[in-house]
């Protein structure tokens, strides 16, 4: 059975801009919750908030063995971006966050 997800809804979480943060981070490889939350002056409940929807449909890989840590999916992730048919949408998404940023 195929993942549903709202595109839209992923392409926000990946372009707000403490969320984009945190997947810069994450494009060096699996980082520790905690590490996350101090790099983004959060709390860790709120890193696994802001990623919960990336982590429902698996963008971003959960892992709870002792320490809580996450990694990238990057695959998925860009597959998002470079969608053809979501290529609009996103160009809409980064003008949006442009004009938050402006």
């Amino acid at each position: 059975m195929a993942d549903t997800f709202d595109r839209e809804k992923v392409v926000d979480c990946m372009f707000d801009p403490v969320t984009s943060s945190i997947l810069a981070e994450l494009e060096d490889g699996e980082k520790t919750c905690s590490s996350l939350a101090q790099q983004a002056s959060i709390s860790e409940s709120e890193v696994l908030e802001r990623l919960s929807y990336l982590i429902e449909h698996e963008f971003i890989i959960k892992n709870t063995d002792g320490e809580t840590t996450l990694s990238a999916n990057s695959e998925k992730l860009s597959s998002i971006v470079e969608s053809g048919d979501n290529f609009d949408e996103t160009i809409s998404s980064l003008e949006k966050m442009d004009s938050y940023l402006n």
